[in-house]
């Protein structure tokens, strides 16, 4: 009969009883309020129950660390860290990496994430690549490769992020040579086919300029993800092959199915920028929305600078002022497109306005537009703020701080940030052969320009050419302006423009030989420019030969008749031989015709403001 009772009784009892008591657990509830994210909530009943019940204390101190970093509340993560270290768990290995990357994610000083990391009992890969990631993150990749050896020495072995993090610290130095040893370390541990790493890979020759070996990294892929697929066409449009970027873009999307990100558009609308494909770029606008990435700041960002370039500024303004979150970025990308359209006064202007929240990437902007206004005093106050936010190795602002010393006259300051450069790429190198020929220092350009080529193994480009014949034309440097105008078009391959043959046309003026100065321009394809003549025309004026002035002048009366430098340019001619009346003549034919001499406009800095005059005087010579 009490058998019977108590198997009775039994059946009384409610199925879930055990799981009521387990969902009471305390620990549990913790554990299930993290995975919800309450963080608040389970940092209260944490406080309420004594830490001697707890049974399993390393899950649940890693579980609220690790929610502490989700929800972004380094308080509460402190707190818990010292329940960790009274429990004595501070060495478990779990527990140590939560509380690392709590650190490494939240907290502003890095110093303090270090002695976190130094003070772990037990580092496993994972710390170790979470510190590595950190140093990289914080621009300081000398530091993850110390650490990186530090870990080999230990007999520590790197795991594809490991690897993915020093690769991505050597695109940050742009040093080729490193990236190619840890290329090398790539294959030999066996982590070719990791997508991650190739596709850090990719990134790392892209940056370094080494094009053909991020080429072949990609074609030797067997199945390169979304992710390579925007690293490669990333690193076309850094290497300014934006018609290739375009192609693969519209490859990757119909032939191989595969989807944009964020990162894949916005570089796609750099190279639309680039290229100033208006139509291309409004494609990619409209695949932006029905894609659903309206509200991606990179991404709007990028069609603010795409439109900018394209010369639609009112487009430019208008996406700016519809963005429901802006950073530095969107800023950057408003001053770009300011820029672009030569509105160099508003650049200067919205970067007062920016404050402290102007980041190094706009100081390059910035400092174009300073140039731009020849405006070396507000430049040197970029300059400075540079300097206080830390800027060096940058070569996008320093490139920029050349070409505006050079560009105001200040060319031994222009010289000095030249040398101090660690890297220079060509725009850096132009701008300091340029600077050197526009201010009067033409063998020392001439010496740039032969040093960038012989002992560092760049290609000079149209810009280069045109610096060099320049210091040529201003030098008087007859022989060694042939020479180069025929390495330029022989040996490089590079089509003369309008400025490399007003460069040779005043060079060949100026040192008296209009005859073979006339004879390059009727070869030319550029014939009938009328710049060209106008430049002959100038050289004439310093010559006796009024046949030969009388000649060209006529020919840009021909090709231009409002153009008032050929009346004005003529009649100089015409008195320096003694042709008064012939000059009258000229003035006469110059009133009837109605040509007017263009006002002068100059530009002068007065309380800390740019003004321009215009000089609107009635004399015609």
């Amino acid at each position: 009969m009490t058998l019977f009772f108590k198997r009775h009784c039994s059946f009384l009892i409610p199925q879930n009883h055990t799981s009521t008591k387990i969902q009471l657990n305390p620990e549990y509830q913790i554990l299930q309020l993290c995975k919800s994210g309450s963080l608040l909530k389970s940092v209260q009943i944490l406080n309420s129950i004594d830490s001697k019940n707890i049974s399993n204390k390393p899950l649940l101190y890693a579980s609220l660390l690790q929610t502490s970093t989700k929800r972004l509340s380094f308080n509460h993560g402190l707190q818990i860290q010292a329940h960790a270290v009274k429990s004595g768990l501070d060495n478990d290995r779990f527990v140590g990496n939560s509380l690392l990357a709590l650190y490494f994610k939240l907290c502003s000083n890095f110093s303090e994430t270090r002695k976190v990391f130094d003070g772990l009992f037990f580092k496993d890969v994972i710390s170790w690549t979470s510190m590595i990631s950190g140093y990289v993150q914080a621009k300081r990749p000398y530091n993850s490769f110390e650490l990186f050896y530090e870990m080999l020495s230990l007999g520590v072995d790197p795991n594809g992020f490991t690897l993915s993090a020093v690769i991505k610290g050597c695109s940050e130095l742009t040093d080729l040579r490193l990236g190619k040893c840890f290329h090398g370390i790539v294959v030999s541990r066996g982590f070719d086919l990791n997508n991650v790493i190739s596709s850090a890979l990719i990134d790392m020759y892209g940056r370094a300029l080494c094009i053909k070996d991020a080429r072949q990294m990609f074609n030797e892929m067997i199945g390169p993800d979304s992710i390579c697929w925007t690293s490669f066409v990333s690193a076309l449009t850094r290497n300014d092959l934006f018609e290739e970027a375009l192609g693969l873009f519209y490859s990757m999307q119909i032939k191989y199915k595969l989807q944009a990100d964020g990162f894949t558009f916005g570089t796609v609308l750099t190279a639309c920028g680039n290229l100033g494909r208006l139509s291309q770029g409004k494609q990619v606008h409209a695949k932006v929305i029905t894609n659903g990435f309206c509200g991606n700041v990179i991404v709007e960002s990028s069609i603010v600078d795409m439109y900018g370039k394209c010369g639609l500024f009112d487009d430019s303004h208008r996406v700016f002022d519809r963005m429901v979150s802006k950073n530095s970025v969107s800023c950057c990308a408003l001053l770009g497109a300011y820029c672009q359209n030569d509105d160099f006064k508003s650049v200067v202007k919205l970067f007062r306005l920016m404050g402290k929240e102007a980041d190094i990437y706009s100081f390059g902007t910035v400092l174009r537009a300073c140039a731009g206004l020849a405006a070396v005093r507000e430049g040197k106050e970029v300059h400075c703020q540079y300097l206080r936010k830390g800027g060096w190795r940058d070569i996008i602002v320093e490139s920029a701080l050349v070409c505006l010393y050079a560009k105001c006259g200040f060319i031994d300051y222009a010289y000095r940030v030249f040398m101090r450069m660690p890297v220079r790429n060509l725009i850096t190198w132009n701008s300091m052969i340029c600077g050197f020929a526009q201010n009067g220092r033409g063998r020392e350009a001439i010496s740039i320009f032969d040093e960038m080529i012989e002992e560092n193994g760049i290609n000079p480009d149209y810009i280069s050419f045109i610096g060099v014949l320049f210091a040529c034309s201003h030098t008087g440097l007859v022989d060694q302006g042939r020479k180069y105008f025929k390495l330029m078009t022989e040996e490089y391959r590079i089509k003369a423009g309008i400025e490399h043959y007003n460069c040779m046309v005043d060079l060949l003026g100026r040192a008296g030989s209009l005859e073979e100065a006339e004879a390059l321009i009727k070869n030319a394809d550029l014939r009938d420019a009328s710049s060209l003549w106008a430049v002959l025309l100038g050289a004439c004026t310093t010559s006796t030969d009024s046949t030969t002035a009388e000649r060209i002048a006529k020919k840009m009366m021909e090709l231009e008749p409002n153009y008032h430098l050929s009346y004005v340019l003529l009649a100089n001619v015409y008195r320096a031989v003694g042709r008064w009346n012939d000059a009258l003549k000229i003035r006469r034919l110059m009133k009837d015709r109605g040509v007017k001499k263009m006002p002068g406009k100059s530009w002068i800095e007065s309380k800390s403001d740019l003004c321009s005059f215009l000089d609107a005087g009635s004399s015609m010579f």
